[in-house]
């Protein structure tokens, strides 16, 4: 991305665009049972507080009544439904992460383990968009974790659930992603590039110079740790400078990290994300802060800056939600990257 004169001028960016992940998949109702939802209407509910507050992009990870997390197509199903009667212009953005677990015998046995990912690409009423991870990677969550962040959590140092996020792995080979990016497609669902590095970004780079990923370069740059970079201003400069400026970039870190890392994003005409997935605490740590809350805090800091926030139908322009492209020369121009070599061709290339 290039930053001209001016760039860092309000008037010259982008509206903000909120990403907000209020259902905290790794946390247990007991965890912030003020904040949490469980029941599906619960969950609803905090999809539209949270639209109200100002995000007009939601991550969406279904419960359980029981609390668990959820691991059934119908259940997804009724929660993106209800979703969208409640708040029909916010963009929709289902979890990558989920693998649903065939709900009966018959689904058992025409179900491979990849199709039971590859079934994001079969809820209904359909998400607008599926996150989705570039080449298998450790995600050890818990790495920039302090133990005061996880203090009296589920995720304490020492407890089950720590020792499994810690060893937490996303199998993301070559051919399932290809194929989950067709049919994603196919589906008319918008691919998001949950990105932990510029590696993976240079990989989908070269799926989009193949053909096989004809799609908008909408990304989040996902700075935890543990196997992601992690979120300073060298890693931060480097990846941001990596990206075309067809791009559309989310920043996203974890605890207290969030907050500064999302002032920067403001500030550089970029886009953020919170919400208690990412993040329990106010900057004190003196307090848990509730979803609502935390989109409010940017929603204030980015009028402070003088950047207005997008409401879900400019959210939705910026995102470029609804649009695929035919070819490869067509999504390398129009997400900024330079043009592929023609044969024979010398030298660096550049669009006519």
């Amino acid at each position: 991305m290039h930053f001209l004169d001016g760039s860092l001028f309000p008037e010259n960016q982008q509206k903000l665009v909120i990403t907000v992940a209020p259902y905290g998949p790794e946390w247990e109702p007991s965890d912030f049972p003020e904040d949490i939802p469980i029941t599906l209407e619960q969950q609803i509910q905090k999809a539209v507080d949270c639209y109200h507050a100002g995000a007009t992009v939601l991550h969406v990870h279904g419960r359980e009544d029981d609390g668990k997390g959820s691991k059934r197509l119908s259940r997804t199903n009724e929660l993106i439904a209800g979703i969208r009667e409640c708040c029909p212009d916010m963009i929709l953005q289902v979890g990558g992460s989920i693998s649903f677990a065939p709900e009966n015998e018959g689904d058992a046995a025409k179900w491979l383990s990849d199709d039971t990912r590859h079934m994001l690409a079969e809820i209904k009423p359909t998400p607008d968009q599926v996150t989705i991870a570039i080449n298998t990677n450790q995600m050890n969550v818990v790495e920039q974790m302090c133990a005061a962040d996880v203090h009296g959590t589920s995720l304490q140092v020492g407890s089950p659930g720590y020792h499994a996020y810690r060893e937490m792995t996303i199998p993301a080979g070559p051919e399932w992603v290809e194929e989950h990016i067709r049919r994603l497609s196919e589906k008319g669902i918008q691919t998001h590039f949950q990105l932990a590095n510029i590696a993976q970004l240079e990989t989908v780079e070269r799926m989009m110079r193949r053909g096989v990923c004809n799609v908008p370069l909408i990304l989040t740059w996902v700075a935890i740790g543990g196997g992601f970079e992690a979120p300073n201003i060298y890693n931060l400069a480097n990846f941001v400078r990596a990206c075309p400026d067809g791009a559309v970039l989310t920043l996203e870190s974890s605890m207290l990290n969030t907050l500064p890392l999302n002032m920067m994003a403001i500030a550089m005409g970029l886009h953020v994300r919170c919400g208690i997935e990412d993040n329990l605490w106010s900057q004190k740590r003196d307090r848990k802060m509730t979803t609502v809350e935390q989109i409010e805090q940017l929603v204030r800091i980015s009028r402070e800056f003088g950047r207005e926030v997008a409401n879900g139908k400019e959210a939705r322009e910026i995102y470029k939600v609804g649009t695929f492209y035919k070819d490869a020369d067509e999504t390398l121009a129009q997400n900024g990257f330079a043009p592929n070599r023609k044969p024979g061709q010398k030298g660096f290339t550049l669009h006519g």
